[in-house]
């Protein structure tokens, strides 16, 4: 059900928004040679900025028959390490693990930390074969990322790059794992054992889904060959920890001190639908902030920090996913309590008197795609206040390189929940480039053009005798064509694309007409992109 709801809380037009805090985002295609589909997924990156990619899912959102959703088949049994710089994948299969390792890396919704050279996996659910059902994996597993970057790179054994122990107080998914002074904090998510069924625990086999309620917090002490946690404790809160899969990004607060905000989230204990409060975590321990409502952002999706020190405000961006509420063109509020995919791109800022604010960037994913998606940063000391906050007031001005969106559910509409029969949405294997462009001033018509980026329309070379080159990035699987037209406004061509994602190359012959100026007109569905073509 879509409800227009009045506008009620204070939310910043793209132009006011930019004024104030003097930077946008863009997003660019990044095609990687045999990127793997995945969502939901954990990731390490090496010393030289390899990612390497551990577990999650092939498939798209979940089906709701019980004998069709979270099938073993779909799970990801690969690591995976990719080179976003040269383009370039590298994989192998975790098969030749000891079946309690390679069952808990295949599983989705892991918890995940890196330290070091060590990336730490915590829980996740998936089938076991072990088990022979559905679990919550009570596992906690560190891996070696640059020696088992090195040998998928060079098809030598990995299995000496894995540790693991297991603790039941870590079986937990779709919780949000953050490091803070040496303390690990697994914040939030829940224990499931057995095949999911929309129709609740005492239908058809029946199933077992406890929330965790709490913020765990221990050390994991680690000598590169022993592994142990210590200094275990839960805070326990059933009316406003009861969250999962959601979003949880570092914070530097008003006072100076450290440490995450676990934003919105699912499902409320009497409904169906995501949480709008956050909770603040520190190591004094968590405030609920019920002063601020989050509307453009449930679900877990690619996140990134922002804090602007000079002006002492925490800005937190968020790409797309799935929410309860979007904007129409007028900035109204639409609700729909069926919790759609969006394309929003939002932003939640946090000012210098503890006051929050929601707001939109004005651009929007190219598709409806970001559910279990990743950020994953480009790590540079001068422009990261650490490794995850972006330093804002140490970004040159124009436009910066901050890091990477990869992966993530991709769906051919905002509703599929009830008719999904596995064909409405998929794993992707798309990567963005994500810029920060930081700008004293910046327009709504230059905003405007933001948005025309993603299809990153090329033509080469330009002048051209007549033969020219076109290279276009599709988004989505909407109906596309190339059209030229004459300077009278005469159509002399029409070129259909492939209704499929990716980079589309294609040569255009202009030699028997005039020479002079043409117009190229890229359609994307609604969208028109011009282009002026010169023929010598």
């Amino acid at each position: 059900m879509k409800i227009i709801v009045a506008f009620l809380f204070s939310i910043l037009i793209v132009s006011s928004s930019l004024s104030q805090d003097q930077f946008t985002v863009q997003i660019e295609p990044l095609v990687i040679t045999n990127a793997p589909s995945v969502h939901s997924f954990s990731w390490g990156k090496t010393s030289d900025g390899k990612w390497v990619i551990f577990g999650g899912r092939i498939d798209g959102l979940h089906q709701r028959q019980p004998f069709a959703s979270f099938l073993e088949n779909d799970n990801n049994k690969n690591v995976f390490v990719i080179d976003p710089v040269a383009k370039q994948t590298w994989s192998t299969s975790i098969s030749v693990l000891s079946a309690s390792l390679f069952e808990q890396l295949q599983s989705t919704n892991q918890e995940f930390i890196q330290r070091g050279n060590t990336l730490y996996i915590i829980g996740g659910y998936g089938f076991s074969a072990t088990q022979n059902d559905h679990i919550t994996y009570d596992k906690l597993t560190a891996v070696n990322i640059d020696g088992l970057a090195n040998a998928v790179i060079n098809n030598t054994t990995i299995t000496s790059f894995f540790r693991q122990i297991s603790d039941t107080n870590l079986a937990v998914t779709g919780g949000q794992l953050g490091l803070l002074n040496d303390v690990f904090y697994l914040c939030g998510g829940q224990y499931f054992e057995g095949k999911y069924n929309p129709r609740g625990p005492s239908n058809g086999q029946g199933f077992v889904q406890k929330y965790t309620d709490e913020i765990r917090t221990f050390q994991i002490n680690d000598d590169g060959t022993n592994l142990s946690i210590a200094n275990y404790s839960a805070q326990q809160d059933t009316n406003n920890l009861h969250r999962r899969d959601y979003n949880m990004a570092y914070q530097i607060f008003p006072d100076g001190t450290e440490g995450f905000t676990m934003f919105s989230g699912v499902f409320q204990h009497t409904a169906n639908l995501p949480w709008l409060n956050s909770v603040d975590v520190t190591a004094s321990g968590y405030t609920v902030n019920n002063n601020f409502n989050q509307y453009l952002s449930q679900y877990h999706s690619a996140k990134i920090p922002v804090f602007d020190e000079e002006n002492n405000i925490m800005h937190t961006l968020f790409f797309g996913g799935m929410s309860q509420y979007k904007l129409d063109g007028n900035n109204n509020l639409i609700q729909d309590d069926n919790v759609p995919f969006v394309k929003t791109i939002s932003k939640v800022s946090r000012f210098n008197d503890g006051t929050m604010e929601e707001s939109s960037l004005g651009i929007e994913m190219p598709t409806f795609l970001g559910s279990g998606a990743e950020f994953i940063p480009l790590h540079n000391e001068t422009n990261y206040v650490s490794d995850e906050i972006v330093d804002l007031n140490n970004l040159q001005e124009g436009k910066t390189l901050v890091g990477y969106i990869f992966g993530g559910i991709e769906s051919t509409q905002e509703n599929i929940f009830f008719i999904n029969d596995g064909s409405q949405s998929s794993a992707s294997n798309l990567a963005f480039k994500v810029f920060i462009d930081k700008k004293s001033t910046l327009s709504t018509s230059e905003v405007a053009l933001k948005l025309d980026n993603i299809y990153n329309v090329k033509v080469y070379p330009n002048p051209s005798l007549g033969l020219f080159s076109i290279e276009v990035f599709t988004p989505n699987t909407e109906k596309s064509s190339l059209e030229i037209f004459d300077v009278l406004g005469k159509k002399i061509k029409t070129i259909t694309l492939k209704n499929t994602i990716g980079i589309k190359k294609v040569s255009l012959d202009l030699t028997k007409e005039a020479s002079g100026e043409y117009i190229l007109v890229f359609k994307n569905n609604n969208k028109k992109i011009r282009q002026k073509l010169l023929k010598k």
